[in-house]
């Protein structure tokens, strides 16, 4: 398996991907693949990673810039979403090596933290939780809004607040 960035010619690749993996979920697609096209035309992505098995694209993963404010100071931040997979390739790990190479880019980017809205049972194995999510408001708030210090120099703030990316189509 290769990792590597999203090139301009390969977002119907992505779209399939994204497609063929978020149809198989009980929630069905949920325009994920127009989320990335938009992220990427606003200029709000910050890594965007696709896993290439064989010559064919099967994953891709996404962090973009979010608005994100503790105790009153900016913090350079970053949102995940979407991730997607190939649904024959499932279990496979490649989720987890676009999400664990994408936070080693973060860091190394100076990235402060990370934020996903997601499954409250899977993003905790990057170390991301409510817990350090709980300060911040968003509409998201919750057990499934959660966030990962990727600067240990940053302290969990006693408030704040995070806004996904306008691509997202609201406040967040």
């Amino acid at each position: 398996m290769i990792l590597r960035a999203l090139e301009n010619s390969e977002f119907d690749m992505v779209d399939a991907v994204h497609r063929a993996a978020f149809a198989s979920t009980s929630f069905g697609y949920q325009g994920e693949a127009e989320l990335v096209r938009a992220i990427h035309a606003d200029g709000d992505a910050l890594v965007s990673l696709v896993a290439e098995v064989n010559g064919r694209i099967v994953g891709h993963a996404l962090f973009s810039i979010m608005d994100v404010e503790a105790d009153g100071g900016p913090l350079k931040a970053a949102g995940l979403a979407p991730v997607g997979v190939l649904p024959e390739m499932h279990g496979t790990g490649i989720g987890s090596a676009l999400i664990v190479r994408g936070l080693e880019l973060l860091r190394a980017s100076g990235t402060q933290i990370s934020f996903v809205l997601g499954h409250p049972d899977y993003y905790p194995r990057f170390g991301y939780s409510a817990q350090v999510a709980s300060p911040f408001a968003s509409p998201y708030s919750g057990p499934h809004f959660m966030a990962l210090l990727l600067d240990k120099g940053v302290q969990l703030p006693e408030s704040g607040r995070a806004r996904y990316a306008p691509a997202f189509g609201t406040e967040r």
